[in-house]
């Protein structure tokens, strides 16, 4: 944190909090510290303030404990600033400590001791029914506006093709994407749908369109809510270690992103809306938090909150609730209690349940592409599912290497400038590529849907054009049969939509535009397995009697399932980017409906993530909290460097000595000074400058507030007024200024350790308590401190990377 000075009156300054407006570097946003209203900070009630009890001049009671009564603002955090753990914990076991022992007092308190325990739920409960709301809605919205880029439903402007061609009673099965209601551009133009020139009016409609609905997330991220760029995830890892981002999950940051969410989807750019629902289900779990003081006043239990919502934010991106709790826990959770796990689960519950009564695509399934496969799988096909593995773990690491540089350079260039005029210029070749090729011009739902497709009899896609029928002796199942004309063209069409996918998907992440990255890697994966499904099925129809097949694969059965390899090469893909494992697996079996292809998923996870770790250590998203300078402390990482506290600590030898205040004999005057000449979060105070004896550590922030508010309650304190950090205070001269008692926002028992303590022991000490700071001290005598930001850059130092990196405290 860079505080610029302490001035006096500037208390209003801590009143307020920043907005969506309050941006820093992150994708899609500039260093912007100006202090506008939004969502409140934690702890800032300014109605009921009661005065302090103190005297004037020549007053009996000389010492002034005003913090007897809370003063608002005082043990909350700034801005762009970390939380202490350790204090927030304490805070709440002492208030549930208070509540369990007044409910003993009388039945009003006795009720609210129970209303306090059923919060928790309540607040799940409303998470869950917003967040299903939130995205039914989105689902619904992104739907039609997809299809309208292609045409209109004359019976209707609501309705989508589907559902457009549902309503319609002049419709075949064959042709059931056809009807007169539904009316392309050029037949609402041209009066035709035949000929060049139809075709060049649609391919100028589809381009328009996508180029509006680019143009209207842009603009509307850019001027009302810049934290409603990207994915949110990294940030969302951030703010649930511990970091503070006001305004990140505000009210309008859920309002922007959920249009503009909305937009980008419809506009055909190579992103998915999976990842942006876990921001929108988060947002929706820390405005609600503010309804239920137990969640508003505590940053840690706010963040279990943010777990949980997190879970739900998943649960109705895939459709999968079991997955969702375990992606919180893999993936974006810091701290992860039991009791967390439980609510997790709950409110991913409610959260399906609400997304499923919406039923926002028609068919019951809460996604678009849920499959269910029937045919087993043969122990040989391992061999294919762990080439797709290879694959994803090569697709992975390719691709978080080129998107970081790419993301490096839009930062450190004119580039980030302009992103009105990139995200413009990307979706004009996005559509102007995609419109002649069917798999491209869906939506990317879509073309997974159609990928992961077993193909049965009424299919008439073309991945199902095949040349002979099925034999009705083998139970209606479909045998292997050698690929038509359709399939063969489907094949090349794929080819190029996997190169498409590729390439535009590394310069689209990171835009000035919600953008989720969980779709267009399943679509790389799922064009892959398609494709090699394909292969290994025509291998196994002309080559039955290798050996490698006739054992269980017969000329006439139904041996290989090319949409069962389109879903290991998407997990594959998935887990290659994002490096998840466990939850990956149990996101794809619930999406399939069947445990009977756990091991196929597990086999090309493992692989992915193997062949991925080789190449690059990191995933998607800690690479952008790297790249963006959070400061985030990678739980799952070995600190395995043999240095020790005295060679991080501050001051190091030949600096300033550090800066300190002692407990009984410096004035006002003495402590405004050192706030308005250094930039530091907290100060150390010993006992003398000599002694150098640590009694505690107090908050920068807490000092300049209390300071402050004594100034305004009681006139008699001035600048020669002495703050005393003890218990008791010797007595005073008469008609001396009154002294200014602030032990109640002193910390008693800062966590210290001595200077020959190993860095990976302190490493590990801040991974696993959350700490801020930690003392350092030789022979009890305060010799320097640790911060947070002091160790990473330590870790980034270890790991030949730039420490200056490491950007916030």
């Amino acid at each position: 944190m860079d505080n610029r000075g302490f001035q006096q009156g500037s208390f209003s300054s801590f009143q307020s909090s920043s907005s969506d407006e309050d941006l820093m570097d992150i994708p899609g946003t500039a260093m912007d510290f100006s202090m506008r209203d939004d969502v409140p900070p934690l702890d800032r009630e300014i109605e009921g303030n009661k005065s302090y009890n103190g005297g004037g001049i020549g007053s009996s009671n000389r010492i002034m404990d005003f913090l007897e009564e809370p003063i608002p603002g005082v043990g909350t955090y700034d801005d762009f600033n970390t939380i202490d753990w350790v204090r927030e914990k304490s805070r709440d076991r002492d208030r549930h400590r208070e509540i369990t022992n007044k409910s003993k007092e009388s039945t009003w308190a006795l009720i609210h001791s129970v209303s306090d325990a059923f919060s928790g739920w309540l607040l799940m409960l409303l998470i869950g029914l917003l967040s299903g709301s939130l995205a039914g809605l989105i689902d619904i919205s992104a739907h039609w506006m997809t299809d309208l880029k292609e045409g209109i439903c004359t019976g209707g402007f609501w309705f989508n093709h589907e559902h457009c061609c549902w309503n319609s009673k002049h419709v075949t099965f064959e042709d059931r994407d056809k009807c007169p209601e539904w009316n392309s551009w050029s037949q609402l133009i041209i009066s035709t749908d035949q000929g060049a020139f139809a075709y060049i009016v649609n391919y100028f409609m589809y381009v328009l369109w996508a180029l509006l609905f680019a143009f209207l997330a842009v603009s509307l991220v850019k001027a009302f809510a810049p934290y409603a760029c990207g994915s949110g995830i990294p940030e969302i890892k951030t703010i649930l270690s511990g970091f503070i981002i006001r305004g990140y999950l505000g009210k309008w940051t859920l309002v922007i992103k959920t249009i503009t969410l909305v937009l980008a989807v419809s506009s055909g750019l190579s992103l998915g809306k999976e990842g942006p629902l876990v921001h929108v289900a988060c947002c929706c779990g820390n405005i609600l938090c503010h309804c239920f003081n137990k969640y508003r006043k505590n940053e840690a239990k706010r963040r279990e909150v943010l777990s949980a919502a997190a879970a739900a934010g998943v649960s109705v991106a895939f459709g999968a609730p079991i997955g969702g709790v375990l992606f919180s826990l893999e993936e974006v959770s810091y701290y992860f209690p039991l009791k967390t796990l439980w609510r997790s689960f709950f409110a991913a519950l409610v959260a399906a349940f609400t997304l499923r009564s919406i039923n926002p695509f028609g068919n019951s399934r809460l996604v678009l592409f849920y499959v269910e496969f029937h045919t087993p799988w043969h122990l040989f096909e391992l061999v294919p599912f762990i080439v797709l593995g290879i694959f994803g773990g090569l697709w992975g690491a390719l691709f978080i290497r080129t998107n970081i540089a790419w993301c490096r350079k839009r930062k450190t260039t004119q580039l980030g400038k302009y992103p009105v005029v990139e995200v413009l210029i990307v979706t004009a070749i996005t559509a102007i590529l995609a419109f002649p090729n069917e798999y491209t011009r869906m939506s990317t739902s879509e073309l997974i849907s159609e990928l992961f497709n077993d193909c049965g009899l009424l299919d008439s896609s073309k991945l199902c054009d095949y040349e002979n029928h099925f034999n009705t002796s083998k139970g209606g199942e479909l045998p292997d049969r050698p690929a038509g004309e359709g399939v063969y063209s489907a094949m090349w069409q794929l080819a190029l939509t996997l190169i498409l996918k590729i390439v535009i998907t590394i310069f689209t992440f990171g835009m000035k535009i919600p953008s989720g990255l969980f779709i267009p890697s399943m679509a790389v994966g799922a064009i892959a397995g398609r494709l090699l499904g394909v292969g290994m099925e025509q291998l196994a129809y002309y080559h039955h009697d290798w050996g490698i097949f006739n054992s269980w694969c017969s000329q006439g059965a139904d041996c290989i399932t090319p949409g069962l390899y389109a879903m290991v090469g998407a997990a594959a893909c998935l887990g290659g980017v994002t490096r998840m494992t466990v939850s990956l697996v149990v996101i794809m079996f619930e999406l399939t409906g069947g445990l009977e292809y756990i091991v196929p998923l597990m086999a090309a996870a493992m692989t992915s993530k193997w062949v991925a770790d080789a190449l690059g250590r990191e995933g998607i998203y800690d690479a952008h909290i790297r790249l963006n300078g959070y400061p985030f402390l990678e739980a799952k990482e070995e600190f395995a460097h043999k240095t020790l506290a005295m060679d991080v600590m501050k001051p190091r030898r030949n600096d300033p000595l550090l800066t300190v205040l002692t407990q009984d004999s410096m004035t006002v005057e003495d402590v405004e000074t050192i706030i308005s000449e250094t930039t530091y979060s907290g100060f150390p105070v010993v006992v003398s400058r000599e002694s150098q004896r640590l009694v505690g550590f107090v908050l920068r922030r807490d000092l300049i507030i209390s300071i402050e508010n004594a100034r305004k309650k009681q006139d008699g304190v001035v600048s020669t007024s002495i703050i005393y950090f003890t218990e008791h205070s010797p007595p005073m001269p008469p008609y001396t200024p009154p002294t200014l008692k602030l032990r109640n926002i002193l910390d008693l028992s800062p966590f210290t350790v001595t200077d020959l303590t190993p860095m990976e022991i302190v490493v590990d000490i801040f991974r696993k308590l959350g700490l801020r700071q930690c003392l350092v001290t030789h022979n009890g005598r305060l010799l320097g401190i640790i911060t947070k930001k002091d160790v990473l850059k330590h870790i980034a130092q270890m790991a030949n990377q730039d420490p200056d990196s490491i950007l916030f405290n």
